[in-house]
């Protein structure tokens, strides 16, 4: 399963930044995983990454929020398909700066 050109929505986030209004988009090649994600309250933010298994990756993330505090990240994901046939991410996270909590979230493939 690749994330090239991929675009996600989450449909999940417990103590996270994203929401339901945070558009990522990822692009890959081989197993390098780069990505871009901005709405709601990221202002913008970036991934980098790599594919560790054929369902599973580790990605390092790090964004500006609209308030304009530095948030930077860790997460390790699995990859799987809907029933409809949608790519779905679930992470487990943990901050890297601040208060260096963590949590859980979902990700849920946006098609034409």
């Amino acid at each position: 399963m690749t994330l090239h050109n991929k675009k996600f929505i989450t449909t999940e986030n417990k103590h996270g930044l994203s929401s339901n209004k945070t558009i990522f988009q990822y692009f890959q090649e081989g197993t390098t995983i780069t990505g871009t994600y901005k709405g709601g309250e990221i202002r913008e933010g970036f991934v980098v990454g790599k594919q560790v298994a054929e369902n599973r990756i580790e990605l390092l993330f790090q964004s500006i929020t609209k308030n304009g505090e530095l948030k930077a990240g860790a997460s390790k994901g699995v990859i799987s398909l809907s029933d409809d046939g949608k790519l779905l991410l679930n992470f487990d996270w943990n901050w890297l700066n601040g208060d260096q909590s963590g949590g859980t979230s979902s990700y849920v493939e946006l098609t034409a």
